[in-house]
């Protein structure tokens, strides 16, 4: 069917069989803006708001109120190395004087008038009489300094004389939003703000090339503005090698994620293992370093689970929680849930925590080792049988022998049900054709059929009909009402994620064997110990 795909101010038709759009996840502190041409959901620690306009800089201090007041001083534009002395600028804004006794009556009263900016007093003291207070207001809510009616009656209620007077505002670096910094910093009509992932203390950016020569600047700002935030990093170049290799430069506050002590601007040389590349829409980082006493391990929190990791092997991030959560809501206890791509265990976990049965691989032995970790963290390590193979072998073996072993148990009526989640976005599609003939016996009906949950990436004008296009062809067989499509988030300009659901077809999984094998295969099938109790715990 032809659905209406909206995100954020954009929106197109896409062809598929069953589409649906994810839900927006507000999990993030607002603590950074993400510029959203094409994206009108919050993801994660991300904010996303609209591209704001730029404007040019007042040279001088005007009497009348500045349209321009939150601008820090011109003199800033072009700085690299920051300078907070140099921000400072002197406005003229509207205050009242006000008896010491009623100042905060009044500024109850008048709240939605007071000047309201980051670290500044909005009731300041009247050099000229020590038992009043200047309220300062916002002038551009007391238009030509004069205030409106329902101001006026509030000031006659508490006999506070209603004349607004002038007052010389310094404003300092501690004054301003961190986007009205980079925007007076940055050339004029070019890009300003860009989202970053948190990871307890440490921001990762993916800055453009025109923010480059401001990356320290840029860095700092973000420490200064955000507070728990002590080290900020950017990623340097593009992933190039069979495993994927890019540098990491850390551009503010603590470089200690290799080596203790470091400058500012240390480049951090990244290995990423080939399979667990793009896992949960993010880089696996593995750090080649030599001092594992410097390393940072922070605790982040998802949908109410504790995970810990260390930020210098393995990259979390949490624009995949609203993800995580919609797969495992598909899930009851009882049920089977295989993760081929498992990383640190955002899927595994929360699936043990509502009583299935959860069997989890990463290639990545850094994310095999964080997983077992996580997994005694919450709990939940004798629920999760885990594996560090690679995404094929572990189809091949242990959820083949699963499968073989439970498949024929099951009945029409079976509640429980089996899924395999692939989260790979960049790879995932090719491993599918492992389900071809995975299972070698004669079906006993449909009961129990495993449903995958496969990510893709599509640059296509119609990504559900691509991706469900290339599933096809590596499956063998049209999924032509047998699917759904599933936008997971958009993660560049025409680049988007999505993840396609269906049931393994039965001419697919299975191999009907000839009639002189069918014998011996099912006992083979019935005694296999190829894939013992040991080695799932292994």
């Amino acid at each position: 069917m032809r659905t209406l795909w909206r995100l954020g101010y954009s929106a197109r038709l896409l062809q598929t069989n069953n589409f649906r759009t994810a839900a927006a996840n507000t999990s993030f502190p607002a603590a950074w803006t993400l510029l959203a041409q094409y994206s009108g959901i919050i993801p994660g620690l991300f904010e996303v708001v609209r591209k704001n306009r730029f404007f040019t800089m007042p040279d001088t201090v005007e009497d009348k109120a500045d349209l321009k007041l939150y601008s820090p001083h011109p003199g800033v534009r072009g700085m690299t190395q920051l300078n907070r002395e140099a921000f400072k600028r002197t406005v003229v804004v509207p205050v009242l004087k006000v008896k010491t006794e009623i100042v905060n009556t009044l500024l109850k009263s008048l709240k939605h008038v007071v000047l309201q900016r980051p670290g500044l007093k909005r009731v300041v003291e009247d050099p000229g009489d020590e038992n009043s207070r200047f309220l300062i207001l916002d002038p551009h809510k007391i238009p030509e300094f004069s205030l409106g009616e329902s101001e006026q009656e509030v000031l006659n209620r508490l006999n506070v004389h209603p004349e607004v007077s002038k007052y010389n505002l310094e404003l300092t670096y501690e004054n301003f939003k961190s986007e009205e910094i980079l925007r007076a910093v940055l050339p004029e009509g070019q890009e300003v703000t860009s989202g970053f992932s948190r990871v307890g203390h440490i921001a990762h950016l993916n800055l453009r090339d025109h923010q480059l020569p401001y990356r320290h600047l840029i860095g700092q700002v973000i420490i200064d503005k955000n507070p728990g935030i002590t080290c900020v990093v950017n990623k340097t170049n593009i992933i190039d090698s069979t495993y994927r290799n890019f540098q990491m430069e850390v551009l503010a506050g603590e470089s200690n994620l290799v080596t203790k002590g470091g400058s500012q601007g240390l480049l951090i040389w990244v290995t990423v293992a080939i399979c667990v590349l793009y896992h949960s829409q993010t880089l696996i980082y593995y750090v080649d370093s030599t001092e594992e006493s410097s390393r940072h391990i922070p605790k982040v929190k998802e949908n109410n689970i504790a995970y810990e990791l260390d930020f210098s092997k393995v990259y979390w991030n949490p624009r995949l929680s609203t993800e995580h959560s919609r797969i495992v809501e598909l899930l009851k206890p009882g049920d089977v849930l295989f993760d081929v791509f498992a990383g640190v265990g955002p899927f595994a976990i929360p699936a043990a925590k509502k009583k299935c049965h959860v069997f989890a691989n990463d290639l990545n032995p850094e994310s095999y080792n964080w997983l077992l970790h996580n997994c005694k963290l919450n709990k939940v390590d004798d629920k999760i049988k885990a594996f560090n193979m690679d995404g094929r072998d572990f189809l091949l073996g242990p959820v083949r022998e699963e499968l073989s072993k439970e498949l024929p148990l099951q009945k029409e009526e079976q509640k429980n049900s089996f899924h395999i989640v692939m989260n790979l976005p960049a790879l995932a599609i090719e491993f599918l054709d492992a389900f071809r003939h995975l299972l070698v016996r004669e079906p006993c009906g449909t009961a129990g059929l495993p449903t995958v949950h496969c990510y893709g990436f599509s640059k296509h004008e119609n990504p559900a009909k691509d991706i469900q296009e290339r599933a096809e062809a590596s499956l063998g067989t049209s999924l032509d009402g047998r699917c759904s499509t599933y936008l997971v988030r958009n993660v560049a300009p025409n680049k988007e994620m999505l993840c396609i659901s269906f049931q393994i077809p039965v001419d697919v999984l299975y191999k009907r064997p000839c009639p002189d094998e069918a014998k011996q295969a099912s006992k083979r099938l019935c005694t296999s110990n190829e894939f013992s109790e040991e080695k799932f715990l292994s």
